[in-house]
């Protein structure tokens, strides 16, 4: 099995760019201001983050249908730490907190092998040097209340 995943960046000035792949929106991106960029666009580091969060919740969702598990949502917050490490700055660690509500307190238990099983199946865990940390929080919402 092989995939080939394509971009491209146009440099638009300054220290800022447009980022596109076929048959997707374009997304503006820049430097961010901690490395003299700029506010207000996605940088390399909030793109990397946000990777390592999506492939988290794509995993998991694929993972809950597969287990027939009924859920009712799925939101996250996504924390990256960059630090001096091994001499150079690079991110050590980055932590995921999903809300995951699902509908049977039933379900609860695959819910949580799911959340295990995401380090076997994700694409960008498994390519990435950082620590990943999943701190879920998982709610029972049988839609009596």
């Amino acid at each position: 099995m092989e995939y080939t995943y394509r971009t491209r960046l146009r440099w638009t000035g300054e220290r800022k760019g447009v980022l596109g792949s076929e048959g997707k929106p374009n997304l503006e991106v820049a430097c961010g201001p901690e490395f003299g960029g700029h506010e207000g666009y996605w940088n390399p580091e909030d793109l990397f983050v946000a990777s390592v969060e999506h492939c988290t919740m794509s995993t998991f969702l694929w993972l809950a249908e597969k287990r027939r598990i009924r859920l009712v949502s799925y939101e996250s917050e996504a924390e990256g730490l960059a630090t001096m490490s091994e001499g150079s700055l690079r991110f050590t660690q980055v932590v995921v907190r999903p809300v995951i509500t699902i509908a049977e307190e039933s379900d609860r238990q695959k819910v949580e092998k799911c959340l295990v099983d995401i380090r076997d199946y994700c694409l960008v865990f498994k390519s990435v040097r950082s620590d990943v940390i999943i701190e879920p929080t998982v709610v029972v919402d049988d839609g009596t209340t």
